[in-house]
């Protein structure tokens, strides 16, 4: 048996090796394969560990659109970002402390978001001829100097855990298939992580399978026990507990905040959810979490189509249920005349739309900011609905209670729109208290006396909300024009005028019901950031460095995008300069100027930044935005902003 067979075999190693430790503020490491190589469970169970640490931790999964491309081609490239750090942290970071490549695809696609000196692991079992020319390479980058900048730790993943695994019985394919957790082993001894939380999770998901456990589990441990055996790094890595809010924390990602959110929102309103939505990425695990919540009355429905999830939804809402539908892009487009017919019946509905890399159908695993006007303009006739944003993944869930509140307040369907980047990241969330929540509790109309469906609260405008089969409070509702006063169907122009104009205003009331806004930095500056949705963690981040350095920059961030908040125009005012950055053209940028150009004038007549990278969310794009404004903030030029 070879010294390095020895450790494979052995149940553990001691890791009392004569190699220092460094301890880092934060750290970045990025796993990336083929599709089919488990990145992103890797990144998963490591930022677990890395919860339990006590570090605070953001993750970004990204994988490719097809189901499963070719293996070892640059289409089929999957990776898992995470950052860990002592301190509390709002993105992934700009450039990777570690980058684990398990093919020269994942090599080529990835390689220019690693720092120089950044440590690169390399599955070296991978790179011949036929891996090369796969991934369009003309020549091995092992063997060419392209990875001098790095510090290249290369391991033949893929024997080794063959290797680790023999004793188990597995078929080399299924043996092949327990590399990701061979690189995860290294990677938990790079930053002085037990295995402990590791291996418990593998004999829980795989209690049914034992030698599907067992192997895994030993190729975890092979990998922990390389590392400490042949002495490939210089260091070992050591990032301290956060010192965080006091509570109890889960690890929670947009969709699976949004369930618990839909859920938290049945509880404090005493109604039954019902769910209804046609499968499309990113929004499909809504659906799968929420059906996981039977036993809190929670319905789920798979609709043939979006016409028919949004129409479903109408109904039950029309039936006194709470009632909420999910999307994606291509799916808001077809649910736009049934959100239509929702405002028309005035019914509390609300719609999960998220937004993914279009037009048509575009992107799908990647995130946009595109929908915005879309959300706010994109039915025929009048049709204002209100619009809110959620910030990050755990803002989620109180967006979705926020959305619940005013759909039952005012009698109107609300859109929230989220992104494939809040959708999948994840981070630290502390698990309220239901009780403490905000009161959904709905009053349905039950006195028949003079009942009519167009009977209003004189303060919100909201009409009655009438249970069908109440005696007494029969009533029909539709997408017909109805009359002011009777609720029955009219066609007047006159009539219609009014309810246009009513169904407006009552839109335009819900901005007494809004919290005040709030600046992050002084109240009157030289510039102020103006951010929605996802791009707060990039922003903020880049904002605070900017603040601690001196420069003279203030940060507001807007989570209800339609109405705005009250005095959005004050504010703006006692600025120099405004930046809009956003994963689009400018689309809030121009709402701005739309709604507040009296105010602005010429001032802010051209945006000043119209974007982040849109197909990779996060990375680099507080680097645009740092040198944007150390370069004078002045207008930069669209490839530039956009590479």
């Amino acid at each position: 048996m070879s010294s390095v067979e020895a450790p494979l075999r052995a149940k553990s190693v001691s890791s009392q090796v004569n190699i220092p430790k460094t301890e880092l503020e934060k750290a970045s490491i990025r796993f990336a394969g083929d599709s089919g190589d488990g990145m992103q469970l890797t990144g998963t169970r490591f930022s677990a560990t890395s919860v339990m640490a006590g570090n605070d931790v953001i993750t970004f999964p990204d994988y490719p659109a097809e189901i499963r491309a070719p293996a070892g081609t640059l289409a089929g490239v999957s990776s898992f970002d995470l950052s860990i750090s002592s301190n509390e942290i709002y993105t992934t970071a700009d450039f990777l402390s570690v980058l684990v490549v398990m093919n020269p695809a994942a090599l080529k696609m990835n390689l220019q978001d690693l720092e120089k000196g950044g440590i690169l692991i390399i599955n070296s079992d991978s790179f011949e001829e036929n891996d090369l020319r796969k991934a369009e390479y003309s020549e091995n980058p092992l063997e060419s100097g392209e990875l001098n900048d790095y510090r290249v730790v290369q391991i033949p993943i893929t024997k080794l855990t063959l290797r680790a695994v023999e004793e188990t019985g597995l078929s080399h394919r299924d043996g092949v298939r327990c590399k990701n957790f061979f690189s995860l082993g290294v990677v938990q001894w790079l930053f002085v992580r037990s295995l402990d939380q590791t291996r418990d999770w593998i004999e829980d998901k795989f209690k049914n399978k034992p030698e599907i456990a067992k192997a895994n589990v030993l190729a975890l441990q092979a990998g922990y026990n390389y590392a400490i055996t042949t002495e490939l790094f210089q260091a070992r890595y050591n990032v301290p507990p956060a010192v965080l809010p006091s509570g109890e924390y889960r690890q929670i990602t947009g969709n699976q905040a949004f369930s618990l959110g839909c859920v938290a929102a049945s509880l404090r309103s005493g109604l039954s959810l019902l769910y209804s939505s046609y499968p499309i990425t990113p929004a499909s695990d809504i659906l799968h979490e929420l059906a996981q919540y039977k036993n809190f009355g929670v319905k789920t429905i798979q609709a043939e189509d979006e016409i028919a999830a949004m129409s479903s939804t109408i109904g039950s809402a029309f039936g006194g249920v709470l009632a909420v539908t999910g999307t994606s892009g291509p799916g808001l487009d077809l649910k736009s005349e049934a959100i239509g017919y929702a405002v028309m019946a005035e019914l509390p509905v609300v719609v999960l739309n998220v937004q993914r890399g279009g037009p048509s159908t575009g992107l799908p695993t990647k995130a946009e900011q595109t929908d915005l006007l879309a959300a706010m303009y994109g039915r025929h006739g009048e049709a204002p609905v209100p619009v809110l944003a959620p910030a990050t993944p755990g803002d989620c869930f109180y967006m979705v209670l926020e959305a619940f509140r005013l759909a039952l307040k005012y009698m109107t369907p609300v859109i929230v729109l989220s992104d494939g980047g809040l959708a999948n990241a994840s981070e630290p969330w502390i698990i309220p208290d239901v009780d403490q929540l905000p009161d959904l509790t709905s009053n349905f109309h039950t006195d028949p006396e003079n009942f009519s469906p167009s009977n209003r609260n004189p303060e919100t405008l909201g009409r009655n909300w009438a249970i069908p089969g109440t005696p007494g409070l029969e009533h029909r509702l539709g997408g017909l024009e109805k009359d002011i006063v009777t609720g029955e169907i009219n066609y007047e122009p006159e009539n219609h005028e009014k309810m246009v104009l009513l169904r407006d205003e009552k839109i335009r009331r819900i901005v007494k019901d809004l919290p005040p806004l709030e600046l992050i930095g002084p109240e009157k500056n030289e510039l102020l950031v103006v951010t929605w949705g996802s791009v707060f963690g990039p922003a903020f981040s880049v904002i605070n460095e900017l603040q601690t350095e001196g420069y003279p920059v203030s940060m507001l961030h807007l989570r209800h995008l339609n109405p705005f908040q009250e005095k959005l125009g004050e504010v703006l005012r006692n600025f120099k300069k405004v930046l809009v950055p956003e994963m689009n053209l400018g689309q809030l940028y121009e709402t701005m100027l739309g709604w507040a150009g009296k105010i602005l004038g010429e001032k802010y007549a051209t945006p000043v930044f119209n974007g982040a990278t849109p197909a990779v969310h996060g990375p680099r794009n507080g680097c645009h935005l740092k040198a944007y404004y150390r370069d004078g903030y002045g207008r930069p030029n669209r490839t530039d902003a956009q590479r």
